[in-house]
Formats: structure tokens, C-alpha cells, sequence
């Protein structure tokens, strides 16, 4: 079975073909980083421009690279929620056209679940149950995944999104945009305990996440030391945020983990990306006997792969929607359309 996933939740408008829920046909994705690096950040109005722009090109050569025609596509599925919600709606609008006009089934995809998925197309082999950890820049989740589309929020931020708090740490350190990106390769030429920040935690919900004090930290400390005259070492400070973050982070997957039982663990979303990340999880994972998988870096940020992925399971669940179909800026990844 192929499908074709369509996303723009964000800043990359992204199509692919794939079969089976696992082979990934085609990948395509226009990014407009470069555009709004100029503005230290994404800007809605101008996102959803490009969105309308390329989405048609993005789309046509998703299926081209595939080999196949939209009459061969077996469903469309296509990113409702949570996001921008004019970005959204370009590509909500876009799939219902399609299906409308081809005849195909309309797949509706929750972003963080095709994130999730992102996995099945790096490890054939992974199956739910599974125990996740979902870090981007504006999510940060605990999930225990008990099927491809039964999903328990077990912890998540409070405040602001792990990879939300490495980007705004980065401007404040002087970084441009993506900050999170920059911030990691210059924490590798850093010392991690040059700078001593919290490990901030939620009382009464151990599993929950919060960084926004901890971004704070750096920020006054910079302001400080600013107001002091006194110079501060980039790469330290940012090594030593670094390891905060990803403390936190690795602490609370560990102790579900303990919790639910879990065997496997699994990461997701574009901080999944980041090597402390990866070589912590792999390293409790490899003492304690757990499995631990996470996507290719080409996987990790936003796609169309991974719509399509997730969008197949959601179709075999018998998920799928109507030309009322609506986009969402805002929707929990445990609910079903």
C-alpha cells in the first residue's frame, strides 16, 4: 500500500511517497530556514506564503521521485495538528483537493504521532509497545505508544519544550537561527561543569518537564556578567546547558522506564537529533538492558515520510476524514480525529 504524506506544519513544506508504512518511495523537503534566519526565528505569515508556493512542486515531485502517479497512491495523508495554523491549513487544504479530485481516501495525522513513526522507517523491526521520548522545539512528551495508534501521555513540559529552550539559549549566547543546531556542535568543544545550572523538576509530577527556569539561568547569567565587564566562554556555557537539559530529559525517560516496565525506548522530534541526547538514552539503555531506538538525522526534523508512516497505520485503524476535515493549532496526541 502507498501513501502519499503531505506536512507543513512548520517551516518545511515536505511530501513523500511511502509502502507499507516502512519504504520510504520518495522524501522531499523545501526549507525556508535560510529566510527566516533573517528574523532570529519563524515568522507565521511568511511560512505560510512559502507553504502555498511550493507545496504543488514539492507534491508533484514526491510522486515523480516515487515513480508513480497520483492514480497509484493508495491514500493521502496529510499533518491536521498541532502546528502553525495557517501553515496548516496550506497543507490540509492541498490533500483535500487532491483526494477530492483523485477519489483517494483522506488520512488526518497528528504531527507528534508521525514524529513517533519516524522511527519505523530507520528500524523495520520496531514494534509498539514502546516507551517514547518526544523532544522538538515546541514539544517535549513522555508516551508510552501500546499500539500504532493507542497512545498514553505519561509526562511532558510545563512550560517551555526542550528544544524551545536551546534555541532561545542560543540567541541569548549570540547564535543565529536554529539555535538548538549551532548550540550543540559548540557544546562539543566545550567543558560540561564549567557552569553549574538547575536540574528543575515538577513537584507532584515526577515525569513532567520544565525549562524554562533553566533557560533563565543562562540569561542572567550572561546579563551578569554583561553588567560585571567580565567575559564568559561560549562553549563552555553552552556544554554546560547542554548537559542540563539532556539530564533532564534522560532522568525522567529512565524513571518511566522503571515505572511502566518499559523494554524498549525510543526517541523522537528534532532533538533527537542531538549527540548527548543519543549517546546518554543508548548508554542507560545498554546498563540496564533495554533497547533503544532512534531515527536517522534525516528523519528527525519535519517530513514527509513520516506522515505517510504514521499515516498508514491510521488508515489500516480505519481512521480517516471528510472534506470537513479542519486544521488544529493546538491538539493532545492521544486524541483521534
Amino acid at each position: 500500500m502507498r501513501i502519499l504524506g503531505i506536512e507543513s506544519s512548520c517551516d518545511e513544506t515536505a511530501a513523500s511517497v511511502v509502502e507499507d508504512g516502512r519504504k520510504v518511495l520518495s522524501n522531499v523537503v523545501a526549507s525556508q530556514v535560510e529566510e527566516h534566519k533573517l528574523y532570529g526565528g519563524v515568522v507565521p505569515e511568511i511560512a505560510s506564503r512559502r507553504h502555498s508556493e511550493a507545496i504543488s512542486g514539492v507534491v508533484r515531485h514526491a510522486l515523480e521521485e516515487a515513480g508513480c502517479t497520483l492514480e497509484e497512491i493508495d491514500a493521502i495523508a496529510v499533518t491536521y495538528a498541532p502546528g502553525l495554523i495557517g501553515a496548516l491549513l496550506v497543507g490540509v487544504n492541498f490533500a483535500k483537493g487532491l483526494a477530492m479530485a483523485s477519489g483517494k481516501p483522506l488520512v488526518p495525522v497528528h504531527h507528534l504521532r508521525s514524529h513517533i513513526a519516524a522511527n519505523y522507517l530507520t528500524n523495520p523491526q520496531l514494534e509498539p509497545p514502546f516507551l517514547c521520548l518526544v523532544v522538538s522545539g515546541g514539544h517535549t512528551h513522555l508516551i508510552e505508544v501500546q499500539d500504532y495508534t493507542q497512545l498514553h501521555i505519561l509526562g511532558r513540559t510545563r512550560d517551555d519544550a526542550a528544544g524551545e529552550a536551546f534555541d532561545k539559549a542560543a540567541r541569548a549566547m549570540g547564535m543565529p537561527y536554529p539555535g538548538g543546531i549551532h548550540l550543540d556542535k559548540l557544546a562539543e568543544t566545550g567543558n560540561p561543569d564549567a557552569f553549574s545550572f538547575p536540574r528543575p523538576s515538577v513537584n507532584g509530577a515526577p515525569l513532567d518537564f520544565s525549562f524554562s527556569g533553566l533557560k533563565t539561568a543562562v540569561i542572567n547569567q550572561l546579563h551578569n556578567a554583561a553588567q560585571k565587564g567580565q567575559e564568559i566562554c561560549i562553549p563552555d556555557m553552552a556544554a554546560s546547558f547542554r548537559k542540563a537539559v539532556v539530564e533532564c530529559l534522560v532522568h525522567n525517560t529512565v524513571e518511566a522506564a522503571r515505572q511502566t516496565g518499559a523494554k524498549r525506548l525510543v526517541i523522537a522530534g528534532g532533538v533527537s537529533a542531538n549527540r548527548l541526547l543519543r549517546a546518554r538514552l543508548e548508554e542507560e539503555c545498554r546498563k540496564n538492558g533495554w533497547e533503544f531506538f532512534r531515527p536517522e538525522l534525516c528523519y528527525c526534523g519535519d517530513n514527509g515520510a513520516m506522515v505517510a508512516a504514521q499515516g498508514y497505520y491510521e488508515f489500516l485503524q480505519g481512521n480517516l476524514a471528510g472534506m470537513e476535515l479542519n486544521a488544529c493549532a493546538n491538539m493532545s496526541v492521544d486524541t483521534l480525529k
